[in-house]
């Protein structure tokens, strides 16, 4: 058995080194300055915009800025460098605060790293499992009901540092009820700061923002005014100028922490992690017209997340906000994520005594902001305009669950609804029953005896057998013609059912016959037994045939 599995594994690793070779091949291929000088400006402009958005995650996750950073710089490096597509830009990333803030609250940052580190190496067995399409079958209300829910525990878990104000408790809701429930007090020059950064980046002209986030001018304005005007706010404090966080995680330290207290959290921080980075690949794939390679990304994504921690670095996903701009602003290839990696370094080495300056509460309102556009509000206007009932459940169920509970839940209680709502609508079988008719088949023909005509439609499964039976008994005819094109699928409870149908209608001396069987069907039947029982004489290509295999013989 090891064996086997080693060997598995080893033509796995070698094929996806292949593809990967293969990949870099055709990506660089014709490589020239003019093609750097793109990846060289698209890098820059991505770098604006994500060392705002690395030091507000890594301050959100519950860590610290320096821990966003160092996870921005690395995953530039070397998830940028591995992943499946040229175009995947990864870092920390909002939805990830989500799982994170209440982890932190409760084992702390030793708690978020372990958790991290134990969810790179599921993200890595996900890969070498080639389970890279299992994000397709999640329905997409269920997708936008997560985002949503994860929008609305980043807007509640920056509370705090929009108001100014600590509070107590481990989970979102709680701290967030406990802000106003213990004698709401705020401060109200970062919340003045707070709402400022709010209003500059809604109001940021778009001519500005390609080359100027309103993020990067928002954090920079606040800054400078609170600085200058001297207003007691906190700030984000000494940034280390160096890749290996004070912090970090310890194989000791890992060794030490109950595995049964951070399983859970590590499997939601993996899902998390394949779910955003294969969607963002996706939507990425069709701005640029290429395609992700599923698997190899799950493997980059494992190997940064297992090394992350023990460098200081909350964990990362692909964000689509960062690789969109990378697509936008003309990247050819994974140099562009390699470029902005290297300008957030000179940024820490550079800039980290400007950045110790900023107040907590304008990266409360960059997260504010980002949790506001991470909704995927033309989908939401979609479900919600066009009245699909089912749809909006799928979302308001796992919106729901998100906020109360976690992720992992959340995506359970959907994907087990998103089910039971596709049975239901699958078991709605029609059954309908008519007798023929000899003038209406363009003949005199002569019935053998009464002959009925039953169409059934729909798959026959174990849901819908009562349906199928209630019909099927509701014929009386001598001889019974069952069409069955418009079954596409029936399963072991189906032709289960039907054999025994069959051996009653033969028990009672009368005749069933088949037409139009669809061809992916008809193998069921044959391996029930039915075409057995009844011989090959009584299946039939069309009605017509079958009809005229029920006339009396010529005298």
């Amino acid at each position: 058995m090891t064996g086997d599995f080693r060997l598995f594994g080893g033509m796995v690793l070698f094929n996806l080194v292949g593809d990967y070779a293969r990949d870099l091949r055709r990506e660089f291929s014709g490589y020239n300055a003019k093609f750097f000088q793109a990846d060289l400006f698209a890098g820059v402009t991505v770098a604006a915009v994500a060392l705002p958005l690395a030091l507000a995650f890594g301050v959100g996750s519950g860590a610290d800025a320096a821990s966003g950073l160092i996870s921005a710089i690395v995953s530039a490096f070397l998830i940028g460098a591995l992943s499946g597509a040229s175009f995947q830009i990864s870092g920390p990333t909002g939805a990830m605060t989500a799982i994170l803030i209440p982890l932190s609250a409760r084992y702390g940052m030793q708690g978020v790293l372990a958790a991290g580190a134990i969810a790179g190496g599921i993200l890595l067995l996900a890969g070498l499992l080639r389970l890279g399409k299992l994000v397709y079958f999640l329905p997409a209300p269920v997708i936008s009901g997560f985002t949503s829910g994860i929008a609305v525990i980043i807007a509640l878990g920056q509370a705090e540092n929009l108001f100014g104000v600590k509070s107590h408790g481990t989970e979102t809701l709680e701290r967030f009820w406990a802000i106003f429930s213990d004698g709401f007090a705020p401060n109200y020059f970062a919340l003045a700061i707070g709402v400022a950064v709010i209003a500059i980046m809604f109001l940021w002209p778009k001519k500005f923002a390609a080359r100027f986030p309103g993020s990067l001018a928002a954090v920079l304005i606040s800054t400078v005014v609170a600085f200058v005007f001297r207003m007691p706010v906190d700030l984000v404090g000494e940034i280390p100028r160096t890749l290996v966080h004070e912090s970090r995680l310890t194989i000791d330290a890992l060794l030490s922490v109950h595995l049964s207290d951070i399983l859970v959290p590590a499997f939601s921080v993996a899902a998390l992690g394949m779910i955003e980075s294969l969607l963002c690949g996706v939507a990425g794939g069709k701005m640029k017209g290429e395609r992700l390679n599923g698997d190899r990304e799950l493997i980059a994504q494992g190997i940064g997340n297992l090394l992350l921690p023990f460098l200081g670095g909350v964990p990362a996903t692909a964000a689509i906000a960062r690789s969109s701009v990378a697509i936008k602003s003309g990247g050819r290839t994974r140099l562009t994520g390699i470029v902005q990696g290297v300008v957030l370094l000179l940024s820490m080495f550079l800039l980290a005594p400007l950045m110790s300056r900023i107040p907590l509460s304008a990266l409360a309102g960059v997260l504010m902001v980002t949790a506001w556009r991470m909704n995927d509000w033309h989908n939401i206007r979609y479900i919600f305009g066009r009245n699909f009932k089912f749809g909006v459940a799928k979302f308001l169920i796992t919106m729901i669950v998100t906020i109360v509970f976690d992720l992992t839940i959340a995506i359970a209680a959907g994907a087990t609804f998103a089910m039971i709502a596709f049975v239901s609508k699958v078991a709605e079988l029609d059954v309908k029953i008519n007798d023929v008719d000899p003038a209406r088949v363009g003949g005199r023909i002569k019935l053998a005896g009464r002959t009925q005509l039953i169409y059934v439609t729909g798959a026959i499964f174990f849901g819908s057998i009562d349906r199928l039976e209630s019909g099927l008994s509701k014929a009386d005819g001598d001889i019974v013609i069952v069409s069955m094109r418009a079954v596409p699928y029936i399963d072991t409870s189906g032709v289960q059912s039907l054999h025994e149908y069959c051996e009653r209608m033969h028990a009672q001396g009368r005749s069933a016959i088949f037409a139009s069987v669809n061809p992916k069907v008809m193998p069921m039947l044959q391996r029930a037994g039915i075409v057995d029982l009844l011989g090959h004489d009584a299946f039939f290509d069309t009605i017509v045939d079958a009809i005229g295999m029920a006339e009396l013989p010529e005298a």
